[in-house]
């Protein structure tokens, strides 16, 4: 019974001499064209390390006799895309800014490189369809309120030199004291200036708080604000007699604004963008709908 258990079949290859209760394993050659194949590829992998980059260093990878690089060929691409708008790009720095929107090629190049590098560079504060992010006091650009302006130019400006910040001498540059935590201001006469502006802003108030509270607002917020609250686009001071807020307009938002004061901060591009990608940005902006 041992031997008939240990007799190959006929006909059946040779086994590799491996049993497992009582199964053997058939040596069975792999076939030619899996084995050519696998010798390609090891070919191919051994010509591609030479070509093309492919093992990794410290600080860098070898660069490969041809000395290919994805980032070099995306520099590329950038620098042709650069050299076929640099007409266009020309155009808008000779161009008046005013005049942009009266010449419809100029002004769809514009607008479109405006909306690239808004979204690039601005978006990630005013947001990305530019309405802006109140909590963060960052403004809304597609209202008809600004601070320091809306014209093309003053945009153009406001983008260049940024505001209140400190690597531009030009920076647009306001601050508003703080009234409470500099102890300008009683409680009592925080209260009916913050009651004095919910009443010019059309909000529920306090009567009598209000009416108290005009006279402190008159002494101490009308020369920045105006007599009327009606705000000071060349000081950068807003409009407190309407409904477009900055931080917002609820009672306790504007005591903390008359308490400890805002002062936000936006960058300038100057150095961080070409002059006419600043412009671009600008016709952009400006055609939103909030432009003046």
């Amino acid at each position: 019974m041992a031997a008939q258990h240990n007799k190959k079949p006929k006909g059946d290859p040779e086994t590799t001499g491996h049993s497992w209760d009582g199964i053997e394993e058939f040596d069975n050659p792999m076939p030619r064209w899996w084995l050519w194949s696998f010798y390609i590829t090891i070919a191919w992998a051994v010509i591609y390390m030479v070509f093309y980059p492919a093992w990794p260093l410290i600080n860098s990878a070898t660069t490969g006799i041809l000395g290919y690089s994805t980032r070099g060929e995306v520099a590329a691409e950038i620098a042709r895309v650069d050299a076929a708008n640099q007409v266009w790009y020309d155009r808008l720095m000779e161009a008046d800014l005013e005049a942009i929107r009266d010449d419809p090629e100029l002004n769809r190049f514009a607008v479109n490189a405006g909306a690239a590098v808004f979204r690039a560079q601005c978006s990630q504060c005013h947001g990305a369809g530019a309405a802006g992010v109140q909590a963060g006091g960052f403004p809304n650009l597609l209202d008809d309120e600004w601070l320091w302006g809306g014209t093309p130019e003053d945009i153009e400006i406001t983008v260049t030199h940024g505001i209140r910040n400190e690597d531009y001498i030009d920076a647009r540059w306001s601050e508003m004291p703080a009234f409470g935590r500099d102890e300008l201001l009683s409680d009592e006469e925080i209260d009916q200036v913050v009651h004095h502006v919910l009443n010019i802003s059309g909000q529920a108030h306090d009567a009598a708080l209000a009416e108290a509270g005009a006279e402190v607002f008159d002494y101490n917020c009308s020369s920045c604000h105006g007599l009327d609250g009606e705000g000071d686009i060349y000081g950068g001071a807003p409009p407190l007699n309407n409904a477009i807020w900055l931080y917002g307009g609820d009672e306790e938002t504007i005591r903390e604004s008359v308490v400890n004061a805002r002062f936000g901060i936006m960058p300038g591009f100057a150095e961080r963008l070409p002059a006419a990608q600043i412009r671009a940005v600008a016709t952009y902006i400006h055609q939103l709908g909030g432009g003046q």
